[in-house]
């Protein structure tokens, strides 16, 4: 996939870049593999906003992912690649031989005519999916179980993969795209490849218009708020935070303070993801 470069018409698309589009084969989604999903602007069943800055945005359907594929054995041909506007990556639309229709995320390379098949016998190829078990040391994974039959939860994003390092008994180390080593047993499945669409990265939307599209309201500033909104606030001018630090509007430390609270499941993260270089 290229980036495609706007002709800057307008201010706003003077730093403007966009898809080319190119890997898409097919415009309209799968009627069966669609469902609507009502917006509720960050707010829960009270109508208390639970997260920030979301509202607004473009209509749009949300497709079924298949992140279980559990139809072991039967052979799936790639039938399109489509655009879902509710993920960074590319989907990929199976034909099984028994009929039925599946949406799965496109890894890289893979095109449409292409057989896929999941199971301990599959192949080793792209866009197979197998228990981690059988797949070789040192191979480049994705869609990555946690819990056995519960679906893929991690490293599903746009470029996304994972490196499967060593198996050792019951588990595997898998290092995941952070840097974070971390422990998965065996018997989960992934997806052999890498997800598609590398270039998403290098997008620049240009404008705050493109933000509002993606259902993202803005975000002000505390310390142009008051003091009863924002531990920032208040002052005549402007003001430095403070000592204690930045603080949330609730008035938790935030900019680098650990807030994971997980000891279940700290026994399987071998090394911790490595730290940015400024």
């Amino acid at each position: 996939m290229a980036v495609k470069k706007y002709k800057p018409v307008t201010p706003g698309q003077r730093g403007m870049t966009g898809y080319s589009f190119d890997e898409i084969t097919k415009s309209e989604p799968e009627r069966s593999l669609i469902v609507f999903l009502p917006k509720r602007g960050g707010r829960n069943v009270h109508g208390r906003v639970t997260v920030r800055h979301q509202g607004g945005g473009a209509r749009r359907f949300v497709r079924v992912v298949d992140f279980k594929r559990e139809k072991h054995g039967i052979p799936a041909k790639v039938s399109a690649i489509e655009y879902d506007p509710g993920r960074t990556a590319r989907l990929a639309l199976l034909f099984y031989a028994d009929g039925e229709k599946r949406y799965i995320i496109a890894p890289q390379g893979l095109k449409v005519g292409d057989t896929l098949v999941s199971g301990p016998t599959a192949e080793i190829r792209p866009g197979n999916c197998l228990p981690i078990s059988n797949i070789p040391v040192g191979t480049m994974v994705h869609n990555i179980e946690i819990q056995e039959g519960k679906g893929a939860q991690m490293v599903r994003s746009a470029g996304g993969a994972a490196q499967l390092l060593a198996k050792e008994g019951e588990f595997a180390q898998i290092r995941m795209p952070s840097g974070e080593v971390r422990l998965i047993r065996q018997k989960c499945y992934a997806t052999i490849g890498q997800v598609g669409n590398l270039e998403h990265s290098n997008i620049k939307l240009g404008k705050a218009g493109r933000k509002r599209h993606l259902g993202v309201r803005p975000t002000v500033r505390g310390s142009a708020m008051s003091p009863r909104d924002h531990p920032h606030g208040g002052g005549e001018g402007r003001q430095p935070i403070g000592k204690p630090g930045p603080r949330s509007p609730w008035g938790k430390p935030t900019l680098g303070y650990k807030t994971r609270r997980n000891k279940q499941t700290d026994k399987y993260i071998v090394r911790r993801r490595s730290k940015k270089t400024r």
